[in-house]
């Protein structure tokens, strides 16, 4: 399919039920008609037209001027292949305990992370609260709860109960379970793969 010019978003206010904003504005009709081919569904593109108007909640650890747009509690979300390895070594245990084979190892897309980082020891993320990536300084906002959403193949889409049974298991607190952490940037700036990460705090 060609690519996508996006013209300007100039069309009407529509209401959304999630994020933390009450409308946003539609796409071109051109946009719409675009997406609902590639999916095979109807679909619509919309906008977010003041990005101030979504912030970070402050029960998400969102401080005053911190915004989200419409991606959820925070901007950025990263993860650590070494904590999926672990992970992916918990379940393995797991199913030779119950008899089982081991399964395939997790894709990590599974957790829809922005950035994912490698080096550091499993869930050394967790004790984190501020990190540079590259150029940019993030601040650690929370860790990331992680919802049945995981246990969908993003491939296949077949569902199971990894990894949500596993993780309840070894990282259950609070009455909920726990991969990655939540980040606002400090700034604005470019990241490249294989950026530096430094922990400041």
């Amino acid at each position: 399919m060609p690519p996508l010019k996006v013209p300007p978003a100039t069309g009407e206010r529509v209401p959304i039920g999630f994020a933390e904003v009450d409308d946003v504005v539609l796409a071109h009709p051109d946009a719409h008609a675009w997406f609902t081919r590639l999916l095979g569904k109807p679909a619509r593109l919309v906008w977010l037209d003041d990005p101030r108007r979504c912030a970070v909640p402050a029960a998400h650890g969102g401080l005053p001027g911190d915004v989200v747009h419409l991606a959820g509690d925070a901007p950025v979300l990263l993860t650590s292949r070494s904590s999926l390895r672990r992970l992916d070594e918990w379940i393995s245990e797991g199913a030779a305990e119950r008899g089982e084979d081991p399964p395939a190892p997790l894709d990590m897309a599974r957790f829809r992370p922005n950035l994912v980082i490698d080096g550091a020891p499993p869930y050394a993320e967790d004790a984190w609260r501020e990190l540079r990536i590259g150029p940019l300084t993030f601040r650690v906002t929370e860790h990331c709860d992680r919802c049945a959403a995981t246990t969908y193949d993003p491939v296949t889409f077949a569902g199971g109960k990894e990894p949500l049974r596993t993780l309840a298991r070894h990282r259950r607190w609070d009455g909920k379970t726990w991969f990655g952490i939540r980040l606002v940037p400090r700034g604005r700036g470019e990241l490249r793969l294989g950026d530096p990460v430094t922990v400041l705090a």
